[in-house]
């Protein structure tokens, strides 16, 4: 799936390019739908590729073109090619969305690559709305994306697509005035690309754990710094959750605020200055998940490892020599089985 930080990028490009390569290679491969957009450059990148005739359907009086699935699927390619997956087909068509054409051809055993622009997705949908002030009326679930094999984005800096506008190549010229004063605004154009890239962020993490997951792999890949910051509403545990979020901050990294609650303590128990902790958390840019564990030091060491966490912050306790020795420390045994996890032990600022 190419994925595209905007219209105009050259995602269809990409798609055509990587389809005639796996061709001359030996794949059989069809363009199942193209929308070229009447781009001359991006129509000459079909070259020999076979095209599947398009299904005409009429509604209203009106003549619609669509992806003709049946003939695709009985022609039996090994690679589709499909173009602007959040399309909505014509009405009488088999189904309503163009991401069902595809889950169809994928269940026929048909590999697809296909194309799609980060504000279609569905969880992005009113963000990117507020951003550029229009409207998505087209989606496509997040699942759908995500389920994809590879995505690769396909990016270009704000100036960058707006000269290829400006030289026309991307609407007529008397539609790129209008786009350039609108959508397409350099500062629209930022904010749909670091969305992009932050998604895309996201999935790659996805994978990334499944992989360590699926080799047993427990010691942290420092890809990307997480701290993980124990919150226990105790009366010190402000302090920790703001020296957190200042390191995580510097590294450019991920704050998650993470309270192990024992099953057998009563439910209100400290709730109250918990609350309010966790709204700092929130103020501070982190993100909170509670877990359940008896064992409170293995359930937040399990947790960070399968965050694959880099660090965790937790804070000393006010408890004797002889409680820790009579009832073991917490903080022992996090930093015992934390392995390749850095444990910052931060001091109370409580006079002895």
């Amino acid at each position: 799936m190419y994925l595209g930080s905007a219209p105009g990028v050259g995602k269809t490009y990409a798609m055509l390019n990587e389809g005639w390569r796996r061709s001359q290679r030996g794949t059989d491969v069809v363009v199942g739908y193209l929308e070229n957009h009447d781009r001359p450059n991006t129509a000459a990148q079909v070259r020999d590729l076979e095209i599947v005739p398009r299904a005409v359907r009429e509604h209203r009086g009106r003549v619609f073109e669509e992806m003709d699935l049946e003939a695709v699927i009985e022609r039996r390619p090994e690679v589709a090619l499909v173009d602007e997956l959040a399309h909505t087909n014509a009405p009488g068509s088999g189904h309503t969305k163009r991401w069902e054409d595809v889950e169809a051809l994928l269940e026929a055993g048909i590999d697809v690559i296909t194309t799609v622009n980060i504000q279609h997705l569905e969880s992005l949908n009113d963000l990117v709305e507020r951003i550029a002030d229009v409207p998505q009326r087209e989606t496509v679930p997040d699942r759908v994306v995500r389920a994809a094999d590879q995505v690769e984005l396909v990016d270009m800096t704000p100036e960058a697509l707006r000269r290829r506008m400006a030289h026309g190549n991307i609407y007529p010229p008397g539609r790129s005035d209008t786009a350039l004063e609108n959508y397409f605004r350099v500062g629209n154009l930022a904010a749909l690309r670091e969305l992009a890239l932050l998604w895309l962020a996201d999935k790659v993490d996805e994978a990334l754990n499944d992989y360590r997951e699926r080799y047993d792999i427990t010691e942290p890949w420092e890809t990307k710094e997480r701290v993980i910051v124990a919150i226990t509403g105790s009366a010190q545990n402000e302090r920790v959750i703001r020296r957190a979020a200042r390191m995580a901050a510097r590294s450019h990294g991920e704050l998650i605020g993470v309270h192990v609650r024992n099953p057998d303590a009563p439910r209100d128990r400290g709730d109250g200055k918990l609350q309010s902790h966790l709204a700092l958390l929130a103020d501070l840019g982190g993100r909170y998940e509670e877990i359940t564990g008896a064992d409170t030091a293995r359930a937040l060491v399990s947790f960070a490892r399968a965050r694959n966490a880099t660090q965790i912050l937790l804070g000393a306790t006010d408890r004797s020599r002889l409680s820790d020795l009579l009832h073991g420390s917490v903080i022992t045994k996090v930093i015992r089985a934390a392995g390749g996890i850095d444990v910052h032990v931060i001091s109370s600022d409580r006079s002895p």
